[in-house]
C-alpha cells in the first residue's frame, strides 16, 4: 500500500467534506450535520483560501484531510509566533483505526520542523475529544491550560496542546 500526504486540489474538496463532516458527526460531537461549526467544517472552499488544506491517501484513496495555519492567518484559533496550529484533523470512519491519525500528525510534525523559524507545534481540542488526546499526548504534545478557550456564543472548551519541536528532519511523504 502507498500512503501519501499531499496539498488538497479542488477535486478533493468533496472528499474532504465528507469524511470531516461524518468523522465529527460519527464520534458523537455534534448531534447534526446542520449545527453551524459542522458546517464550517463543510467549507472545504473557504477553508482552502485561507489555511492550507491536506490530505492522506491510501492507495490512491483519500481516508484522511487536515488544515495547517500559522499566526495572523484567518483561519488560526491559537497559534503564536513560532508555531504552526493544525485544525480539523479528521480521518474517514470507515478508516479509522488503522493508524491513520498518527501518521497524519507525526507528518505535522515533520512538516513543521522542515520550515523555518517553526518552534512548536499547536493544536485545539475539545475536552471531549479523548482518544485524540492520547494520540497527541503519545506523540510528546503536552497541555498548555492557561491558552484553553471557550467558543463564542457556545457552552464549549477547547483544551490547547503544544509540542515544542527540537531538531531538524525531512517530511517524509512530502509531494
Amino acid at each position: 500500500m502507498t500512503f501519501t500526504i499531499r496539498r488538497a486540489t479542488p477535486a478533493d474538496y468533496d472528499d474532504v467534506r465528507r469524511i470531516t463532516r461524518d468523522a465529527y458527526l460519527h464520534a458523537g460531537y455534534f448531534d447534526a450535520a446542520d449545527h453551524p461549526y459542522v458546517q464550517v467544517l463543510a467549507d472545504v472552499e473557504h477553508r482552502a483560501e485561507h489555511a492550507q488544506v491536506w490530505v492522506a491517501e491510501d492507495d490512491g484513496v483519500v481516508v484522511g484531510s487536515f488544515a495547517v495555519t500559522f499566526e495572523g492567518q484567518r483561519y488560526t484559533d491559537i497559534a503564536i509566533a513560532g508555531e504552526l496550529e493544525f485544525r480539523m484533523l479528521a480521518v474517514d470512519p470507515a478508516a479509522q483505526r488503522g493508524g491513520y491519525g498518527r501518521r497524519m500528525v507525526e507528518w505535522i510534525i515533520e512538516y513543521a520542523r522542515s520550515l523555518e523559524g517553526i518552534e512548536a507545534v499547536s493544536l485545539t481540542s475539545g475536552t471531549d475529544m479523548v482518544r485524540a488526546h492520547r494520540l497527541y499526548e503519545s506523540l510528546g504534545f503536552q497541555r498548555v491550560p492557561s491558552r484553553d478557550w471557550l467558543v463564542p456564543g457556545e457552552d464549549i472548551e477547547l483544551w490547547v496542546f503544544r509540542l515544542p519541536l527540537h531538531q531538524s528532519s525531512t517530511v517524509p511523504g512530502h509531494a
